[in-house]
């Protein structure tokens, strides 16, 4: 046994095992994991920023990375830390920041260096994340690029123990357009507060910045006006199809209102006139000219109602409801509706929008009309939300006002998105994922570019929805495009790279339990990251 050893020492076997055994037991003790690494390849970023350079490296958030927020930032940064205490299960402390950056945390702060408006900068290396903004709209904005750089379980509701990575990465960023909105209609079918809300968790995720609710149709008036009750009383009792209906009180709208100020969201509250008006002809028959109230609708044609134009009551009316409205509404704007005013007369209907303007002006808000307000002599400061002709397009930029760009055969989410689409309507065209993206608002129209242009809205009409679950169908994932046509500038959008993009999202999607149209011209990525 004595020769076997010395044999071995003798030919560097018995040395080379003491000398790996050795190394084995002092990488037990002391050999630090590595941080695991993640490329920018690996997330998704819609709407794409103005500026984004990779750099080395991987930011690892764990149990124990220091949070440094400032103090004047706070309220932005509330719900991305209780999504973040939820995915990853950690007890994250924040910490108050100083007048010195760390050199190493998670750190979100004002900066005068940002001046563009919801503008933002960030940050990303091996040892620190620093968001910077020049407001906390910016900051909000700033911190859903952050969600789409972390690992798609950040949107679960449920703890995931998994590694929170982030690419290192220098990013700049800032809106295309003022206006980014969505719109959905609670007339034609009622959504409750709790799904308008969902709505707005939606559209804040992709950088949207107005909610365009459309209160008022034929088939249904859905806010409380306390001095014409029988608005809801009468007026809300039904929808298309038939159905209860419904409607929101003062302090549910109220509470729409805050939770949308809450992600930097404004809710621009619209009252359908003078056509488009059978449900609140049928709560007040004063507001026909032949006094006799209609009766409440439940079908789907346009055109047929009108307030009348020549009565004293019409505008004490809509001067009570202006009034009321206004004082609920933080945004600047109020819509006044104006299309398919079919049954009014050209003349009254002129007279008409012109006098509403003014009574939404003396209650301190500025008006929105559909496209067919042109035809009145508009406000300096009303804004026109083009849908429909493009001469009305031209006639209001001919006017001197901006225009909200929301032409149907682009734009409007109702419309199908093939001839198989078991719902929507088509009487627009049929709109794809890819038609739905690839167009410019700016070179829509001959004539018309980006300085005439206040942004852009994806509205979606509620004829054929019935549940969240509809509403979800036809707006995933044509809602993603409509948020970078707002956003991102022209020349950074491209129809190959976007599909790239927003096939990755559907881990999100999947885990939001989002019910999306799984297009066909989009090769979606189903692993998760």
């Amino acid at each position: 046994m004595k020769q076997l050893k010395f044999n071995l020492r003798n030919h560097g076997i018995f040395d080379s095992r003491l000398i790996c055994i050795g190394t084995i037991i002092l990488c037990l003790f002391s050999c630090a994991k590595p941080t695991p690494q993640v490329s920018l390849e690996e997330r998704s970023l819609i709407p794409t920023p103005v500026s984004l350079q990779p750099l080395e490296g991987t930011f690892q958030i764990t149990a124990d990375t220091q949070f440094y927020i400032q103090d004047t930032v706070q309220k932005a940064t509330v719900e991305f830390i209780d999504r973040l205490v939820t995915a990853t299960g950690f007890d994250i402390k924040v910490n108050a920041l100083s007048t010195e950056t760390p050199t190493e945390g998670f750190v979100v702060k004002l900066s005068d260096q940002v001046d563009q408006e919801e503008g933002y900068a960030l940050e990303v290396t091996a040892d620190r994340l620093v968001l910077e903004a020049g407001s906390q709209a910016g900051i909000f904005r700033g911190l859903q690029t952050v969600i789409q750089l972390l690992p798609s379980a950040i949107v679960a509701d449920e703890e995931s123990p998994i590694d929170w990575l982030i690419p290192a990465v220098a990013i700049k960023d800032y809106p295309l357009y003022e206006y980014r909105a969505a719109m959905l209609d609670v007339s034609r079918h009622f959504f409750s507060v709790a799904d308008v809300k969902k709505y707005i968790d939606y559209i804040a995720a992709y950088k949207m910045n107005n909610l365009h609710l459309h209160l008022t149709d034929d088939q249904g008036w859905r806010i409380e006006i306390k001095s014409w009750p029988e608005l809801t009383g009468i007026g809300a009792s039904t929808q298309v199809g038939g159905g209860k209906g419904g409607f929101y009180t003062q302090e549910d709208y109220k509470d729409i209102v805050q939770y949308a100020a809450d992600k930097y969201i404004t809710i621009v509250p619209e009252i359908d006139m003078p056509g488009h008006t059978n449900a609140a002809l049928s709560a007040y028959p004063e507001l026909n000219c032949d006094g006799k109230a209609t009766e409440p609708y439940t079908g789907t044609d346009v055109g047929f109602s009108t307030l009348c134009i020549d009565k004293d009551i019409t505008y004490e009316f809509i001067n009570d409801v202006i009034g009321e409205l206004a004082a609920l509404t933080p945004g600047e704007y109020i819509h006044i509706g104006g299309d398919e005013s079919h049954s009014t007369e050209l003349e009254d209907f002129i007279f008409f929008m012109e006098k509403v303007q003014q009574i939404t002006k003396d209650h301190g808000k500025k008006a929105i009309g559909w496209d067919e307000i042109v035809n009145a002599e508009l406000l300096d400061e009303t804004l026109v939300q083009f849908w429909a002709k493009d001469e009305n397009a031209k006639a209001a930029v001919a006017q001197g006002n901006k225009l909200i760009v929301s032409k149907a055969a682009k734009a409007y989410m109702d419309m199908k998105y093939d001839t198989l689409t078991p719902l929507g309507l088509n009487w627009a065209g049929l709109i794809t994922v890819q038609t739905g993206y690839d167009w410019d608002p700016a070179s829509l129209v001959e004539g018309i570019d980006k300085n005439d242009i206040y942004g852009v809205e994806a509205p979606l009409w509620g004829e054929t929805l019935t549940s969240m679950d509809d509403v979800e169908y036809l707006m995933f994932p044509r809602i993603l495009g409509y948020a970078e046509i707002g956003w991102s500038q022209g020349s950074q959008r491209d129809w190959d790279t976007y599909k790239t993009r927003l096939a990755k999202q559907h881990q999100r999607f999947e885990l939001m339990d989002i019910n999306f149209y799984e297009s066909k011209q989009v090769e979606w990525d189903k692993l998760l990251d």
